[in-house]
């Protein structure tokens, strides 16, 4: 296959290339389509990814030529270490197993290692699934997965199109939606985390998108005495998901 290991492991590059990962099963997550092309490979490769429910999205050719110095024929793909599920179906088997469902929501966690930090304790802590938007989410690639000490390999991903569609799905099944914030009023302690519920975290710069924090039941804060505003998103998740296990036990 044509593709280029040495610049970027996750990387293929050129319209047949990705055509023929996609129909191999290959977990794409996220295509790139250069402005303007036009032709019928293109429009083929449009079109299956819409059946096949990839994301793609068009780029200025400058972007594609920054990802890969080779021919790219004006399309570049990104693969994944793992296999994506839906949280419709993962949700229905762990009430089947009379869990009581621990779900971790990650708004615009960017980068790679934060992500497999997370991973790695959110396994630890039992939770059940961790949900990521198809826009703005940390690519799941080796440096993920050596971080996350295999734990992306046993806790399932699954990638939401709408993430407010995924919080209004969550709340309807019955669960308690909580967003740690500084903007909240209740210290994490203070927060009925024994109910089935989702975690939202967001990243250090943006914290959580404001339409989330509103769909939210409740919203955690954890206590700072330093003069730094917040802390690594990953040592915030771990504080957390420790906090609902200490809740539970």
């Amino acid at each position: 296959m044509n593709h280029s290991s040495t610049e970027h492991e996750n990387i293929i590059y050129g319209i047949h290339p990705i055509l023929e990962a996609i129909e191999a099963g290959k977990e794409i997550q996220k295509i790139f389509i250069q402005d303007g092309a036009k032709g019928d490979l293109i429009k083929q490769l449009i079109q299956k990814a819409k059946q096949h429910k990839v994301f793609y999205q068009f780029a200025p050719v400058e972007k594609l030529n920054r990802l890969t110095k080779q021919n790219h024929q004006g399309a570049v793909a990104f693969t994944s270490e793992v296999t994506f599920y839906d949280i419709e179906q993962i949700l229905p088997q762990v009430f089947e197993k009379g869990k009581t469902p621990l779900l971790l929501i990650l708004d615009k966690v960017t980068d790679v290692r934060n992500f497999g930090a997370i991973a790695r304790t959110a396994e630890c802590c039992g939770v059940d699934a961790i949900i990521i938007p198809v826009r703005g989410s940390a690519p799941i690639n080796a440096d993920a997965m050596k971080t996350s000490a295999g734990a992306l390999n046993k806790i399932p991903v699954c990638r939401s199109m709408n993430l407010k569609d995924t919080i209004k799905y969550l709340k309807d099944t019955g669960l308690s939606i909580i967003s740690c914030t500084e903007k909240a009023n209740d210290m994490y302690t203070k927060v009925d985390m024994k109910m089935p519920c989702c975690i939202i975290m967001g990243n250090e710069e943006e914290g959580i998108s404001a339409e989330y924090i509103k769909l939210s039941d409740a919203k955690a804060k954890l206590p700072m005495k330093g003069t730094i505003g917040s802390l690594n998103v990953s040592v915030a998740c771990g504080v957390i998901l420790y906090e609902v296990l200490r809740q539970r036990a």
